[in-house]
């Protein structure tokens, strides 16, 4: 069987690394003699990270070699990730939702089907990104998305004739293996009290450093912890991260992680710590992944979605909500309470990790 894998890939986003790497892991472990091709921006670098065949994704050039690549395919999977949304700006045919919802009509024109795979929808809020969905969303031969509210949000944009089944973001069939980079690049002595901690550029709020920085000081001051930034996006993760550090009284006491590590390197570490608080959607689904008790601070649906399908949408907040005093009341519970609370979030996710892997069987069952 031959695939093609369109998707943000190739830019240096942890989270949507390790959605490749879950598609190809899971993919060669349940498909014998699979054939992939990944779409790009860093065709060279992802050909080697995962042994695929690569075309450069954006329309500069190597159009031919799309096209050429989705006429040998037997199926476009497009996804999984938030690649169905105009957050960022979506003029006539440019844009990332015009962008794969035309590399899934261009499939189409190949005569290859195409299942938009985990994927979680929106927001989609400008009335040509809502005339887009419709007119070729409806063209996918097959849908799964990775939680109730993108399903929804399909059917109330209009999408209704691909089948769409719900499932889990595939990251939580992630195969991890074992590697302790992050950890060894730290100056640790081993009886720290991790803390890993997720930011993210949020224009709308940037309020909400500061009152991240007064949260990390009080745990800092009261519980003893060592907060250390995982930059989940290179150099954008990076710089927020600093953001919060100079905000606070007690930097020093704090380490931030290189951003070029790998999500497999960044999962390990998370796994090692005592708690996790974050914004980046798959620092919390890597949190969940090895039953590291989690506070999200939720910026989107899709962030609120997994905190409630993880159990841990009690201890966490909106963005827009954010009380820095009730997180901090919240984070000295979860410490106090970290091995029932681990003990929840392993059973959920063991039960989003068997979501996950329907992926795979659908796909299997629809296009096999």
């Amino acid at each position: 069987m031959k695939v093609v894998i369109s998707g943000f890939y190739g830019l240096g986003n942890t989270g949507d690394e390790a959605i490749l790497e879950s598609i190809v892991d899971n993919l060669r472990n349940e498909i014998d003699d699979i054939d992939i091709t990944v779409f790009s921006l860093s065709p060279e670098e992802t050909a080697k990270a995962h042994n695929v065949k690569t075309v450069y994704r954006a329309w500069r050039h190597s159009n031919k070699e799309k096209v050429q690549a989705l006429r040998e395919a037997d199926l476009l999977i497009s996804g999984g990730g938030g690649l169905l949304q105009d957050t960022y700006p979506t003029k006539f045919l440019f844009g990332p939702l015009p962008y794969y919802l035309l590399i899934a009509f261009l499939a189409k024109l190949c005569g290859t089907k195409v299942m938009f795979f985990s994927q979680g929808i929106g927001p989609v809020t400008s009335t040509w990104g809502k005339i887009l969905m419709k007119v070729f969303a409806n063209r996918a031969d097959f849908i799964t998305v990775r939680d109730q509210y993108s399903k929804d949000y399909l059917h109330k944009l209009g999408v209704t004739r691909p089948e769409t089944v719900v499932t889990a973001d595939i990251v939580f069939a992630f195969q991890k293996k074992e590697d302790p980079a992050c950890m060894n690049s730290l100056p640790l002595t081993g009886e720290e009290k991790l803390v890993a901690v997720s930011t993210r550029p949020w224009f709308d709020h940037e309020d909400y450093y500061e009152k991240l920085a007064d949260v990390l000081d009080s745990l800092i001051e009261s519980d003893g912890i060592t907060p250390v930034f995982v930059p989940m996006e290179g150099h954008h993760d990076v710089n927020a991260s600093k953001r919060v550090m100079e905000r606070m009284k007690h930097e020093a006491d704090c380490f931030l992680l290189g951003g070029d590590f790998t999500p497999n390197q960044y999962l390990n570490f998370i796994g090692d710590c005592e708690m996790a608080i974050g914004l980046r959607l798959h620092s919390l689904i890597f949190s969940a992944l090895t039953g590291v008790p989690h506070i999200g601070i939720s910026y989107d649906k899709k962030v609120e979605s997994l905190l409630k399908r993880s159990g841990m949408w009690k201890y966490s907040t909106r963005l827009e909500e954010f009380d820095p005093e009730q997180m901090k009341e919240n984070a000295r519970y979860v410490l106090a309470h970290r091995r029932e609370l681990s003990s929840m979030v392993i059973e959920n996710a063991a039960g989003m990790r068997k979501d996950a892997l329907e992926n795979i069987e659908l796909l299997k069952q629809k296009f096999m």
